[in-house]
């Protein structure tokens, strides 16, 4: 009898691979956020005049979508970074009905500028694409932190992959909270939980509803301590936070 070897997926790869036909167009000169008045009108066009109506429709339609702490950034006057669990290909959009009015621009992977009409589709409507290439990342960092400082709102998913219906809290990268650090800003944990569907819709409905939990910003304010350990003393925080509410 044949030995099987089982062969562990890394938490921070993705399940779901998107088709690439196209070559990145992120070079070192790619202007990450683009702030230009006939572009951030077309911007604001789509983003609140379409999407938004369409994706609250939408979500409420396929997830019956419940979105809960809304009074945690309400009184938000600063730049933050806000986190993630990354579980549906539509928790972005959650995300940004979360926010409403709030400026928020969603990190991706470089892989979805590849797709010919989408990375000019999701450019309008926020996406920043995360460089592959090290050459390319300072412009980058300098984009995000410009954009923080002026009060804007970067959303990360510190786990990197989407895994769909993933009900546990994976772990996390540095990325988001080294922005959160260097900029003194507070980082806003959001959770993506799931719950069985009710009434009628557990009659046609095979997988589980939506709830997204906003929870309270946190920041670090121990300042004694060196940079990388603030890094990772907030992953850790803020992980932890998460993974309590993912219940």
């Amino acid at each position: 009898m044949e030995e099987q070897v089982v062969v562990e997926e890394s938490e921070n790869e993705d399940i779901i691979h998107l088709y690439e036909p196209l070559e990145s167009n992120i070079d070192k000169n790619y202007e990450y956020i683009k702030e230009g008045k006939i572009f951030s009108f077309f911007s604001n066009l789509l983003y609140y005049g379409v999407a938004f109506p369409v994706l609250t429709i939408l979500n409420k339609i396929v997830y019956d979508l419940k979105i809960e702490g809304k009074e945690n950034i309400k009184n938000l006057q600063t730049g933050a970074i806000s986190v993630s669990n990354h579980v549906l290909i539509l928790d972005c959009s959650m995300v940004g009905l979360a926010f409403g009015l709030h400026k928020v621009y969603f990190t991706t992977r470089e892989g979805s500028f590849k797709l010919p009409f989408i990375r000019k589709l999701i450019k309008l409507l926020r996406a920043v694409p995360i460089p592959s290439k090290i050459e390319n990342r300072e412009r980058f960092i300098t984009a995000l932190d410009k954009a923080l400082q002026n009060g804007k709102i970067i959303h990360f998913y510190p786990e990197q992959a989407l895994w769909p219906y993933c009900e546990k809290i994976r772990n996390f990268k540095n990325g988001a909270f080294r922005f959160a650090i260097r900029n003194n800003l507070p980082v806003i944990p959001m959770v993506v939980t799931f719950r069985e569907p009710k009434g009628i819709r557990k009659l046609f409905k095979r997988k589980k509803d939506v709830t997204l939990k906003i929870l309270e910003p946190i920041q670090y304010v121990e300042e004694e301590d060196s940079q990388k350990v603030r890094i990772e003393k907030l992953k850790e925080q803020v992980q932890q936070v998460m993974k309590e509410n993912s219940i």
